[in-house]
């Protein structure tokens, strides 16, 4: 009769025997799925992000390297240790934020902000105050920031109707069609109509598009209050709420109890590593994670684990070829990566927004905070994401009193 009994996910032991003599194929499908979504929104925000900063083409495919090769070590390591399918990806939320810096802000500037946003990560990570530090910004506040950084993204996705119409018209009908049909791989299937509409429109030059290999490039950091206040700093947060917690989240809701600690270490040691190169902050994925934690990855759980070492896998590969990749995007029509990346916002501004709404017993500060950062207004050197948080967290205190948003706390 032990036989019969349940494993830790629900199934029999016989069963999961059986299952582990299932093809690894859905695994290693599921694991590039995760790594094609991830190339086709968030890179094109990243994209969007070199081209506010003026770098050339080369530098661009420094920084896809990084972000690639630091996202694959950590990803294969972190399955391949814990035998959990840890998907890891580099900061979405924290690339949107780079748009509204540049080009006042220096590259090297940016590098040095990556390297203290990766050694608080470090030090939050070991210490195990992850979730106690997160809720030190009441949620309400943390999401209208997170959606004041997003918004403007999210609104750039129609304003290419002025200037290519029949291409943005087409990409907002496929992605009424693609969200309808299929939510997992819309993106994906975004990109691809948006590709064949500008081919066949001939606003594009696939032709020229050939393998080539990216080459790390040397960037000096340098440290600024500014640089410290306006990126490093709203990166730890934005990377805290907007990736650990929700991806450590997606691995719990799956059945995996896995430790916090060694995935912010590890991934805060790769993001050490790749920064040098341009690479922004490395962290567990939280959209994409969903695609190799479930069924469709593999039937057995303990399987699954496969899935983030293709994953990890992919992005090795795509970080070796990141010319390819950024001769892809320099071939495409800026009103296509606008309104690619504001559509594959959509969904986490929603979820930002939602927050805002939630937090009953802040709402207001919320908001303020939501609005401030929208404004895209700087003042003193520092950026309107930092403003975001420190207005949004006076008028908590103000209007609501010192107690407000501890109730939705984890801790």
């Amino acid at each position: 009769m032990q036989g019969q009994g349940q494993d830790g996910f629900g199934g029999t032991g016989a069963a999961r025997a059986a299952r582990q003599h299932s093809s690894v194929v859905p695994a290693v499908v599921a694991g590039f799925v995760a790594v094609l979504v991830s190339y086709s929104g968030p890179l094109a925000i990243f994209y969007q992000a070199a081209q506010a900063a003026q770098v050339s083409n080369a530098m661009f495919a420094s920084w896809v390297w990084g972000i690639s090769i630091g996202a694959g070590v950590a990803g294969i390591a972190l399955s391949w240790w814990l035998k959990t399918p840890v998907i890891t990806a580099w900061s979405a939320p924290g690339t949107a934020l780079l748009i509204t810096l540049f080009p006042a802000l220096s590259l090297n500037e940016a590098v040095g902000a990556y390297l203290t946003a990766a050694l608080i990560l470090l030090v939050i990570g070991m210490s195990g105050w992850v979730e106690r530090v997160a809720a030190w910004v009441p949620p309400g506040v943390a999401s209208g920031m997170m959606a004041g950084i997003l918004l403007p993204f999210g609104m750039g996705a129609f304003t290419g109707l002025k200037t290519m119409p029949l291409l943005v018209m087409c990409m907002i009908c496929a992605y009424l069609l693609f969200r309808k049909t299929s939510p997992r791989y819309c993106v994906a299937l975004l990109l691809a109509t948006g590709v064949a509409v500008a081919w066949m429109s001939g606003t594009t030059h696939l032709g020229a598009l050939q393998l080539e290999l990216a080459v790390p490039q040397w960037i000096e950091p340098a440290w600024s209050w500014s640089s410290t206040f306006s990126l490093a700093l709203p990166l730890v947060l934005v990377t805290l709420t907007g990736q650990y917690l929700p991806g450590m989240t997606v691995l719990k809701t799956s059945g995996y109890d896995t430790p916090v600690r060694p995935v912010i270490a590890a991934s805060s040691i790769a993001s050490l590593a790749v920064a040098f190169s341009g690479g922004i902050t490395i962290a567990i994925a939280a959209i994409t994670a969903a695609m190799c934690t479930g069924r469709d990855a593999h039937e057995d759980p303990r399987r699954r684990y496969i899935a983030g070492i293709a994953n990890g896998g992919f992005y090795l590969l795509a970080g070796l070829f990141g010319g390819s990749v950024v001769m892809l995007f320099a071939a495409l029509p800026k009103e296509l990566i606008a309104t690619l990346a504001g559509l594959a916002l959509l969904g986490p501004i929603l979820a930002t927004l939602n927050g805002v709404v939630a937090a009953h017993d802040h709402r207001e500060a919320a908001l303020v905070a939501f609005v401030a950062t929208a404004s895209g207004t700087s003042f003193l050197g520092l950026g309107a994401a930092f403003w975001g948080i420190v207005i949004g967290m006076i008028a908590c205190r103000v209007l609501h009193g010192p107690g407000a948003g501890r109730a939705s706390k984890t801790v």
